[in-house]
């Protein structure tokens, strides 16, 4: 069992993946001045109920992720920005909500990895479809991403949880994903939402493309 100040934030942190965060709430900045002075890790989790910021202290699910702070940067104000990687799943046992901020009673939940070579296997056929993932939303956010600069984790788990942080699907999603109980869970739960997430979004794309045309017609 281990203490650990919680995070309630609007967002599902995973293992082995960066967080950058700007801390400017009172109760927040004497979490992380209380976080540095121990061991710089504090937990993370995704909000059930209430607001992030500048309310009663919400209601968290009950598995969350470490986070280390790697990087904090100390602004004149009494603001931070502070940059934390996910470490290790935990799950709450007991919730302490009488100080500024919440502090739980926690357990580190270990990823089971059964049949690992069959899991590793099955997770390099991921690959071609994070790939697809991000090209076909590139094409449709116009956004630049570096694709050519992407390096996917070698590593069958970081991969996987690399490739769960990267889907832009609603939060309670990511969160079955977090909770998967085994590696082979979790690449099974991938498949299937990239397999959904890369239709949609090329039915988008499609769609967009046959509205530009008709447009270009009328003019």
């Amino acid at each position: 069992m281990r203490e650990l100040s919680i995070f309630p934030l609007h967002t599902v942190l995973f293992p082995g993946t960066p967080l950058p965060l700007h801390i400017f709430e009172p109760r927040y900045r004497l979490m992380i001045q209380e976080t540095l002075r121990h061991d710089s890790s504090f937990g993370v989790a995704l909000i059930k109920r209430g607001v992030e910021a500048l309310g009663p202290l919400p209601e968290p699910y009950l598995v969350g992720c470490v986070a280390n702070i790697g990087q904090i940067e100390y602004l004149p104000d009494g603001r931070m920005n502070i940059l934390a990687v996910g470490e290790e799943r935990f799950r709450i046992l007991t919730l302490d909500r009488s100080g500024p901020f919440l502090k739980a009673k926690v357990e580190i939940i270990p990823m089971e990895v059964p049949q690992t070579l069959s899991v590793a296997r099955e997770a390099k056929h991921l690959r071609p479809w994070i790939t697809a993932y991000l090209r076909v939303l590139k094409e449709i956010t116009n956004e630049s991403l570096p694709l050519e600069k992407l390096t996917l984790p070698h590593d069958s788990l970081p991969l996987l949880y690399f490739a769960a942080s990267l889907l832009q699907i609603p939060l309670i999603e990511k969160q079955d994903l977090l909770e998967a109980e085994t590696s082979a869970h979790l690449l099974s739960k991938l498949k299937r939402l990239y397999r959904r997430e890369i239709a949609l979004l090329w039915h988008l794309h499609m769609f967009n493309e046959a509205k530009q045309a008709h447009a270009s017609r009328l003019n």
